[in-house]
């Protein structure tokens, strides 16, 4: 059987793992320092901890692939950008290490097949996905709940779906 391990964009991201069973986790992450002169906090990636748990789907050991959502990249946010594109760079250096293919689905893509048409905004959109995710996944819905969508499951759902 394959898994599915599916990642939401940045570092306040969703996991999910599709398999013979499914699980769900908020992306493993610390805030510390940043790096700039000016004081402020950055929120990176705990490389060691998201290691750990993709670790027994790495190096051949299971039929697997990694769906990574495309990170929101727009000159318009610097900052956020930013942020986006190193979650990235830590959770690819994560992945490659353990050797599992991946690729990435653009956040419409996946919403096309699973929400309901007509979604106008960020609010609604994340509204539908956290319905459509307590209904789909009904033994998750108190992580779903918490974290405020079901993104990351729902894209493992579509890898499933389109049998990648």
């Amino acid at each position: 059987m394959k898994t599915y391990l599916s990642f939401d964009n940045g570092t306040s991201a969703q996991c999910a793992i599709l398999g013979e069973s499914t699980e769900i986790y908020n992306m493993p992450t610390f805030t510390q320092q940043s790096y700039t002169a000016k004081k402020q906090q950055i929120t990176r990636i705990d490389t060691q901890a998201l290691t750990a748990i993709l670790a027994p789907y790495g190096d051949g050991r299971c039929d697997v692939l990694a769906v990574l959502e495309n990170p929101f990249i727009n000159g318009k946010m610097f900052k956020t950008s930013i942020a986006a594109a190193r979650a990235l760079e830590a959770l690819l250096i994560v992945i490659e290490s353990l050797g599992i293919p991946y690729m990435y689905i653009s956040a419409k893509k996946w919403q096309h097949e699973l929400l309901p048409a007509g979604i106008k905004g960020r609010a609604e959109q994340k509204k539908a996905s956290l319905d459509v995710g307590c209904r789909l996944f009904p033994t998750h819905k108190e992580e779903i709940i918490k974290h405020k969508d079901a993104d990351g499951a729902l894209i493992a759902l579509w890898a499933k779906r389109n049998s990648l």
